[in-house]
This record gives structure tokens, sequence and C-alpha cells, in this order.
């Protein structure tokens, strides 16, 4: 009986949940005490995170589908034997490796550090395949500089032992350096609203409430990609996440009621590329712009709020202009939605606003302010479970079961937390290579060169390299990548730091909807049932006003660079700029096309001129007359531009 028990838990699925629990409890220890710091604590865990990843992968459908299941079993003992082995490596020895033996390793350790590096390559080669050839390509660049007939990338060459520990057991950078150091600390404890919210289905829930609220008119279906996706964008760091569960809701109801493959695919690519941008995660590039910047987060991310407020009203004008003219204005049926349900969304939402409240008003910690918030949602969505279940008896919650819950929210956790792990080690390789190098200096140092002509034509270069290196990297990396390349050359040219680095983030940001690569369209278009190419360019044109936004910081600096009222000023001009730009491409203001083709041209103009003008008396005097502009043409939209015809209504898919 007893050997039968236990080769009934004895399995892969209690193997994961087992080592998620281990992590979950010793950062929320972690959080809560700081106890021997960011370096200490990736050291230990970093191995335990990486053998998550590979049990999840083994278990999702073996790691190298090629191979038959016995070489996959043996190579995944293989994996795990290198993570014990790091595992108990760096709690015997961390105090010797991290203080005593800096710049003399044993050889113990080189092998440790090579053991890990090699998974880690390993690992990256299979979820972030662009970043493992970049890394291989580093690599041999790191090694062999010396041979490069080109001067400027020309160096004298790093030996193998150095790039391995420079790598891993220096700790202060590669797979155990800054970047996996903030994926295990702050980026964890703020993911733990994430996992108490898809623990307990507020995230379902949530995108409901959002279908609701957007009201019985066709023409407002497609808002409820917006809401859903800003609100799903406060916990996810990933447009493509966003797409993922939001979309798969959203876009069968847009195509349900008349709204084109293509143009659904598009309206939730935009609103879920507006979760990159949504604090408190900010696609996780948030945290480490605080980490460069040496600030609170908080700073961050009360600039990040401005930032969204721009996006989503002009993307809501955007996709509300567009639907006006393709759906008809007739009324549809009213949602109805379990009272369980409903309040499951407020106490999400209520999280949000704790979590403000701690960070803004009482100052606390990034990881005390995650940890007390996680927990505050933890425990209201307990009560509420109880409540419902055993006191009001409600079929809503019949389907919930407590300890099912906790153990999804306590694996969700750790798999958010191994996965943001492994893709910022991987960084860390990146970086690592690109310091020791001395690529970044010279790039810089290039940088500066063309800005000695003139400041734009650096922000230009910036953007194209941004593009290029957005169309193969996703959002964390590049901005991370550009953040340690251009803010330097920037700010010597003058640029307040402040704006270097949103400039950076934004330009990372818009590199998820990059063409000819953009997974958020991918997911969207297949989700869809429409052509990848047409959805992505149809979310290009719903971002091109909001795209401007990024040019726009550097005259209305204010909105990154002020907090207060000088910041909400700028806010409001940049808002309505883009709202009059957006008006004066999809919208209409009267039936004849020369006229409309001349009051669109001047109703765009004038809000180059708010968003650009440096004179900000200038602007503001302009803004009074776009602002009346684009409400003009919005009631002129509604009254000319509905089809004649009702569209007809498409299956749910």
């Amino acid at each position: 009986m007893l050997i039968d028990g236990i080769k009934r838990c004895a399995n892969l699925k209690n193997l994961i949940f087992g080592l998620s629990l281990l992590m979950f409890a010793w950062l929320c220890w972690y959080f809560y005490t700081g106890s021997g710091g960011p370096g200490e604590i990736v050291a230990y865990l970093l191995p335990v995170a990486l053998a998550l990843q590979i049990l999840l992968m083994h278990q999702k459908d073996y790691i190298y589908k090629r191979l038959p299941p016995i070489a996959n079993h043996i190579l995944v003992v293989i994996y795990l034997a290198i993570c014990v082995l790091a595992f108990y490596h760096f709690i015997m020895e961390y105090d010797e490796i991290s203080i005593w033996r800096q710049g003399s390793y044993t050889r113990m350790d080189f092998i440790v550090g090579l053991l890990m590096f090699l998974l880690m390559m390993e690992l990256s080669r299979i979820v972030h395949r662009e970043l493992f050839y970049v890394n291989l390509i580093l690599v041999f660049y790191t090694l062999w500089g010396y041979l490069s007939p080109i001067d400027f990338f020309w160096h004298p060459g790093i030996s193998f032992y150095r790039v391995i520990t420079a790598n891993t057991v220096e700790l202060t950078t590669g797979i155990y350096g800054l970047y996996s150091q903030i994926a295990m600390t702050t980026i964890g404890a703020f993911l733990l609203l994430a996992a108490a919210a898809n623990g307990f289905d507020a995230q379902g829930a949530m995108v409901q409430f959002m279908r609701r609220i957007a009201g019985k008119s066709r023409a407002t279906i497609p808002q409820t990609a917006v809401l859903a996706s800003s609100a799903i964008g406060m916990i996810s760091g990933s447009g493509a996440a966003n797409a993922t569960v939001v979309g798969a809701f959203t876009i069968p109801l847009m195509k349900r009621y008349g709204v084109p493959g293509e143009f659904a695919g598009a309206v939730e690519t935009a609103a879920s590329m507006g979760g990159l941008i949504m604090p408190p995660v900010m696609a996780v590039a948030g945290f480490i712009m605080a980490e460069f910047l040496g600030v609170p987060y908080w700073n961050v991310v009360i600039r990040g709020f401005a930032l969204t407020f721009i996006y989503y009203s002009t993307l809501s004008l955007s996709i509300y202009l567009l639907s006006v003219s393709l759906m008809s204005p007739d009324p549809i049926e009213k949602v109805t939605m379990p009272v369980y349900d409903q309040i499951k969304t407020v106490i999400f939402f209520l999280g949000v606003i704790y979590l403000t409240i701690l960070m803004g008003v009482f100052g606390l910690g990034e990881q005390l302010s995650g940890l007390y918030t996680g927990g505050f949602m933890f425990a209201l969505l307990i009560l509420l479970f109880l409540f419902f279940k055993y006191v009001w008896k409600d079929p809503a919650a019949d389907k919930d079961s407590l300890f099912a819950n906790i153990r999804i929210m306590i694996e969700t956790h750790a798999e958010l937390t191994s996965y943001l792990t492994l893709l910022l080690a991987t960084l860390g390789i990146m970086i690592c290579l690109f310091t020791v190098t001395g690529f970044i200096n010279r790039m810089g140092g290039i940088l500066l060169h063309i800005g000695e002509w003139h400041v734009i034509a650096l922000i230009l270069m910036a953007y194209a390299f941004g593009w290029l290196v957005g169309a193969g990297l996703p959002p964390t990396a590049t901005y991370i990548v550009l953040a340690v390349i251009i803010v330097d050359p920037l700010r010597k040219l003058g640029v307040d730091i402040w704006v270097a680095h949103f400039f950076a983030f934004l330009i990372a940001v818009w590199g998820e909807l990059s063409p000819p690569t953009s997974l958020t369209a991918a997911v969207s278009a297949r989700i869809a049932e429409a052509s990848f190419m047409r959805t992505m360019w149809q979310a290009l044109k719903l971002c091109l006003p909001i795209t401007l936004m990024t040019f726009g910081i550097f005259t209305r600096s204010s909105l990154v660079v002020n907090p207060g009222w000088m910041m909400i000023s700028d806010m409001l001009l940049v808002a309505i700029a883009c709202c009059g730009i957006s008006c004066a491409i999809f919208g209409r203001f009267v039936r004849n096309w020369g006229s409309d083709v001349m009051w669109r041209a001047a109703l765009a103009l004038a809000s180059f001129v708010v968003m650009f003008h440096p004179d900000g008396a200038v602007s503001l005097a302009m803004a009074v007359i776009v602002l009346p502009a684009t409400v003009y043409g919005v009631v002129r939209h509604r009254r000319i531009a509905p089809p004649k015809g009702e569209p007809q209504s498409q299956p749910a898919s």
C-alpha cells in the first residue's frame, strides 16, 4: 500500500509542483526579509528556475520532438543533474565564490560555470532561438575578434576561460547578474498579482466584465478588446500572451457582429501592444529602467500611466471611427454576468489600487508592495470563494476547488518567474559579451559622431537601429540593448535621461509590431483566421498616431520628466494631438472627397503643431482649436460614415 501510494505521488506533475512550491515559498520569504540580497537568491534559485523550465517543456510535448522518448528522458535527467550540481555548489560555496575567490576560481567553480553556461545556451536555443543565435555569434566574436578585417569590430580577443567566468561565477554579469536578479526579485514580487488572478480565474472574469461595460452598440464591440487588453496588460508583460488570453474571446465576438477578420485581428494586436506600456508591469522593461536610473519603481510607473492614457485614448478613437464605418449602429443583446465573477473583477482592481497606494502614498519598496498586494488579493479571493461556495451556494463557484486554485496560483507564479528568469539570464549573456568586447563603447562613439551633425539625425538613426533590433528580439531585450547603446550618446547631446530611456522603451514596444516579424500580430491573425500580413499592416495603421508619441516626448518632455501638473499638461496636449491625427486619418468631415481631404489635412497639420512645436504657448493655443475640431469631426463621421446596409453576422469561431 505504501509503495503504491509513493508511486502515485512520484510523478512529473507533482515534481513540478514541489519545485514550484519551493521557489514560491523561498521567494516570498525573500520579498519579506531581503535576506542575503539579490545576488545570493539568484545564485541559489537560478538552477531551480531552469529545472522548472526543463520539466515544463518535457511535460508539454518533450524537449526534442525528433528524438525518441528514451533519449528525451536521458537528456532531461542530465540537465536536471547539472541544476542539482549548481544548486549544491552555490549553497556550499557561495561566500567563498562571491567574496574570497573573486578572480581566482577553482577548477570546480569553472566546471560548474561551464555546465550552467552550456545549459543556458541550449535552453535559450529551444525557447528564444533568435537570442541564442545572437549570443552564439557574440561568443565567436568575443573569442576571435582580432581576426576582424573591419577596424570598427576589431578587438584583441578574450580567452574562453574569461568568457565562462564573466558569464557565470563572477556573479555581477552574465546569467547570475543584474537582469536575473531583477527577474527573481522585483518582477517576481509583482507576478504574485498575476498568479493570484490566474489561480482564481479573475482574468477570465475580467474579460467578461469588460465586454459588459462596452455597451450595447455594435460599433462599441471592438472596444471590448481595448478595455480587456488594458486590464490584462496590468499583469502581463507580453503582447502575445495578452492577445492569446483576450483575443480568444474578443476576436470571435467581433467577427460574430460583422467585423472583418483582418480588422478584428488588428484591433486585438494594437490593444495588446498597449498592454506592454501599461503599469505596473510595463513589459518587464520598466523594472530594468528603474534599475538603470537608480530610482524607485514608482517613479517609472507614474510616467507609464501618462503614456498609457495617451495610447489607449487614441487607439479607442481610431477603432471607433473605423467601427462606425464598418458596422451598423443597431443595438445588440445585453450581456449577463454572474455576481461571483463581477466581484472577482472588483477584487483585481482593488489589488491594483492597493498596490498604487502602497508605492505612491506610503513609499513602500517594490518587493514588499508586491508581496502585500498579492497577499491582499489572495485573502479576498479565498474569502469570496468560501462565501459563494458554502454560504451563498452559488452554482458559479461549484467548478472551483480551493486547493486546486491555490496550486494553480503557486505553479503560475513559479512558471512565470522561471520563464522570465531564463529570458533575462539569456540577455545577461548578451550584454556581458557586448561589454567585455568594448562593442558598446564603439557603437556609442559612432552615434555621437552622427549626432555632431544634428541631434535629429541621431534620433532617426537610433529609431532605425531599434527597428532592426526589435524585428528579431522581444521588447525587453530590445529595450536593454537600446538602453546600453543609445542612452549615453543622447545624454551627451543634452537629451534628458528620462526622455532617452523612454524613447528606447517606446521603440522597444513598437518593435513588437514592426514588420516583417510580429508575434502578437501572428497570434491575433491565427485566432481571427486572417492573413498575417494584412492583420499586421492594419495594426500598423491603427498605431500610427501613437507611434508619433515616441518622438513627441522630445518636445513635450514634461510628459516623462516632470511628474505633476506639467506632466498632466503635456499628457493632454499629446493626447489631443494624437486624437486629432487619428481623426484626420480615419474620420470623415464631409461627403465631398476634395473638401474632406482639405479638412483632414488642416486638422493633421494643426495636430502636428500641438505635438512638435517647441513653444508650449503656441501648442496650447493650437490645442484649443484641434480639440473642438476633432469632436466636430467625430460627430460628422458618425452621420456620414455608417454603412447603408446592415452587416452580416458571422458565427463565433
